[in-house]
């Protein structure tokens, strides 16, 4: 699985957490942060706004469809629940993923 994203983002931080709670590895594939630079990503993935997720032969923008996937086609192991405490404790401003 690929992930394009930016850390400083907030959509592409609430997919890496699903990711992580899921238990799922990854490559995180940093954009510039100006769109009009993202010829690269453009190329391999058809656009320009993140989060993008690669998943086989899958690829899903938004955080929200790309969430909407990962809950669908991974199940949540038993663990994910300490994932996501852990997150609320490390991370000051953590927004829950199921939130919305």
């Amino acid at each position: 699985m690929e992930l394009y994203q930016a850390e400083w983002c907030p959509y592409s931080h609430r997919v890496r957490q699903r990711l992580t709670e899921l238990g799922l590895d990854f490559v995180a594939r940093q954009v510039p942060a100006d769109p009009e630079r993202r010829d690269a990503m453009r190329s391999a993935v058809g656009a320009d706004s993140i989060p993008v997720l690669v998943d086989g032969d899958r690829v899903l923008h938004g955080d929200e469809d790309i969430r909407a996937h990962l809950d669908r086609t991974y199940p949540e192991p038993p663990d994910a629940g300490r994932h996501r405490a852990r997150a609320r404790l490390e991370v000051p401003e953590f927004e829950e993923v199921a939130s919305r």
